[in-house]
């Protein structure tokens, strides 16, 4: 596997089910190699992305962490039973302090 340095790096945490300390650790996992993370969440996931970057930001102060940019949007998906609706969805980035 090649890196191409000329493009920016940066890896994604997709929120779902899982306990929050599972992504906890596999941000920070990820931001061991990478400048920054992007937490990525719609719908009901939202409100644990947040909680996975607070927890990130505020538990590791001395590790240096902090929250970047974050960008929220809707995604226009269609449901089980035939009709389209709007899911929102948030991007939270996590990065290395300077």
């Amino acid at each position: 596997m090649s890196s191409d340095t000329s493009h920016e790096t940066k890896d994604v945490v997709f929120i779902g089910k899982k306990p929050i300390m599972a992504y906890v650790t596999s941000a920070l996992i990820q931001l061991a190699n990478n400048p920054k993370v992007s937490i990525k969440a719609r719908g009901l996931s939202i409100g644990r992305a947040v909680d996975v970057a607070q927890i990130i930001a505020r538990r590791t102060d001395n590790s240096g962490y902090s929250i970047g940019q974050i960008s929220i949007g809707s995604e226009h998906l269609q449901s089980l039973d035939g009709r389209s609706r709007n899911v929102s969805t948030i991007e939270i980035e996590v990065k290395k302090n300077a």
